[in-house]
């Protein structure tokens, strides 16, 4: 991802999109010196830091220092600290191997001198191998046959919160986690269509630490779809790992298949997969998260 900032509207884009330029600008660090970056949170965030913007961020910082023909393949990442969204993040990077086909990168994440979010990374350059792809889910209705959030809360099945202007497009195949509606646990995954709300540059970095950002959208309401719903509960990411398989543009549709195989000691274990709409298999996701019931 290349270091130009990205105040003014994404190059392509043919109509506004202010939300999804913001995340591009929110994406777009700031260098303090060879290895350390600095980020910042959107002025209108909620108590903490969105997780998806912290790895999102961190991934920006590893990729700052590899040459742009190695694309990152994996990574995986700790949630030590709740975020504070009024005061900067640094961005602290070690390069630990550049080796001929291979480059290794840990980050740190810092707010008032104590760690947030680690993240380990590793880029390969582009190489010729096997290929073969476990099929996508069958029977997935079309995303444009799908109601958008805004149509969502218009039907009074979200509150007003849920359906704000967001930069990623999102259209659930059934009912939302945080619906009204939901009112059954379910061992269905949990699957939404997610695209960039606009058009993004040809930066396969930035679509790589877009994604990212997503991934964290949706994945823990796995845990929660398994469950009658409770009012009440709390949660909160604990871990996050990504392995990016294929080549893939964040600004046209994904299907993300999210299930959680298991839940115990107050944490949830959930899965992801993005499929395009050819049916490859663009990246696995999984992660743990906190949940807590609410005290009695």
């Amino acid at each position: 991802m290349t270091g130009s900032p990205a105040t003014s509207p994404v190059p392509g884009a043919e109509t506004p999109q202010p939300e999804l330029d913001s995340l591009v600008e929110l994406l777009d660090l700031e260098q303090l010196d060879v290895n350390l970056f600095r980020g910042f949170s959107p002025p209108q965030s909620p108590t903490r830091v969105f997780g998806g913007q912290v790895a999102g961020q961190a991934l920006v910082a590893a990729a700052r220092t590899v040459p742009a023909d190695r694309l990152v393949h994996s990574l995986h990442a700790y949630f030590i600290r709740a975020g504070d969204p009024s005061v900067p993040i640094i961005y602290t990077t070690e390069r630990v191997r550049d080796g001929r086909s291979f480059a290794t990168r840990r980050v740190l994440a810092v707010q008032r001198g104590e760690a947030i979010f680690s993240l380990s990374a590793s880029f390969q350059e582009e190489q010729e191998g096997l290929e073969h792809s476990e099929p996508a889910p069958e029977g997935v209705p079309d995303p444009e046959s799908l109601p958008s959030m805004e149509q969502l809360r218009r039907d009074g099945k979200l509150d007003s919160w849920y359906a704000a202007q967001q930069p990623i497009d999102m259209r659930f195949v059934g009912v939302p986690t945080w619906s009204r509606a939901r009112t059954e646990p379910t061992d269905e995954p949990l699957r939404v269509w997610m695209r960039a709300a606009g058009s993004l540059p040809d930066d396969p970095q930035l679509h790589v630490c877009l994604l990212t950002y997503a991934s964290d959208l949706t994945l823990l309401g796995s845990v929660f779809t398994r469950h009658a719903p409770v009012r009440g509960m709390s949660s909160a990411s604990l871990d996050h790992a990504v392995w990016f398989h294929r080549r893939f543009r964040a600004d046209e549709w994904l299907l993300y298949t999210c299930y959680s195989p298991t839940a115990s000691g107050a944490r949830g274990l959930a899965t992801g997969r993005f499929t395009d709409r050819d049916g490859r298999m663009i990246a696995t996701v999984v992660q743990e998260g906190l949940v807590r019931l609410p005290r009695t």
